[in-house]
């Protein structure tokens, strides 16, 4: 009897690191993650990770074989395998990631971004399915982009293509640092942590009261803001306004430059639903070149939080090996 091949879908975050092992019919048969945060030294962390693949993929048993590793991470180049000056994450500069796996397994490695990862989960087992031209948006640590333009995921000529995250949405000197040693980035507006700061400068420049005063810097985050929110806080609320504009006013230069049929939302920021699709949708509408307007669908990733990205990952591995 033939073992059930097997690939690893890995999705390295900022904060955490979730994977997955995918058959060939998009099932996860065993999942695990680790806190990405926690590891300084790039060799300790594959170590760790490698040793928790290997522990979920023995509790599958014998009749499954694993084939190889699509590992979707900010700033990773299918060319070389490497990361490189990721802003998000512990390790900086070039990171020989699929070189350091290899000393672990002797199975191909497979190294993207993070977004193109979740583009190619969307359209092969999501909401993209039989699109030719869409675009996904990953909103969590930081913002990901993954351009797919007639059937195929954009890479360019380094391997780069569609860091949005990393445009100016405000230049200029006084506007928000970002972890790429830029200002005024998209990221740092739109994002997990970008809906804090802002949230934050709400409540400098207001007198208006809210839940949220009471809770400290370090133990603000995200997911504390949208429960608030829910419950009516209103400087919360108006925290999500101003994070939907802004994504919505940058959605229309996207659809100016590639003519998608559909932008996807997907990632933690996009759980938030219309706290962040309504002004996005809005703002985007309303800075369309007219050629575009109400053709352009704004869409939730129809994939879980974590599975677009670890199945577009593991598909990277189906690619690979053709047989």
């Amino acid at each position: 009897m033939s073992k059930k091949e097997v690939a690893v879908g890995i999705d390295i975050g900022g904060t955490n690191t979730v994977f997955g092992l995918v058959d060939r019919d998009g099932n996860i048969l065993g999942e695990d993650r680790l806190k990405t945060s926690q590891y300084d030294d790039i060799e300790v962390y594959v170590a760790a990770l490698y040793e928790k693949i290997k522990v979920t993929a023995e509790r599958l048993g014998d009749g499954c074989k694993l084939i190889g590793f699509g590992i979707g991470a900010p700033m990773g180049n299918i060319n070389k395998g490497t990361i490189e000056h990721a802003a998000g994450l512990p390790w900086k500069g070039i990171v020989p990631l699929a070189e350091i796996f290899h000393r672990h397994t002797s199975l191909p490695v497979i190294v993207t971004n993070d977004a193109n990862a979740a583009a190619v989960g969307e359209m092969v087992y999501g909401g993209a399915k039989g699109m030719k031209n869409f675009v996904v948006i990953t909103l969590g640590t930081g913002l990901g982009s993954g351009f797919v333009i007639d059937g195929k995921l954009v890479y360019g000529h380094d391997g780069f293509a569609g860091e949005i995250g990393h445009t100016a949405i405000r230049p200029g000197p006084s506007n928000r640092d970002c972890g790429c040693g830029r200002k005024g980035c998209l990221e740092t507006y739109v994002s997990a942590t970008g809906l804090k700061r802002s949230l934050l400068k709400i409540m400098a420049d207001s007198n208006e009261p809210s839940e949220l005063r009471k809770i400290s810097f370090d133990e603000l985050d995200a997911e504390i803001i949208h429960e608030a929110a829910k419950r009516g806080d209103y400087l919360a609320k108006r925290a999500f306004t101003h994070t939907g504009r802004m994504l919505g006013f940058k959605l229309a230069d996207v659809v100016a430059h590639t003519n998608p049929e559909a932008i996807f939302l997907f990632g933690g920021l996009a759980l938030a639903k219309d706290l962040i699709f309504e002004p996005a949708k809005e703002y985007m509408e309303e800075n369309l070149l007219s050629i575009y307007k109400g053709k352009v669908k704004l869409l939730p990733s129809e994939l879980s939080t974590h599975n677009a990205a670890v199945l577009g990952a593991s598909s990277l591995v189906w690619t690979n090996n053709k047989s």
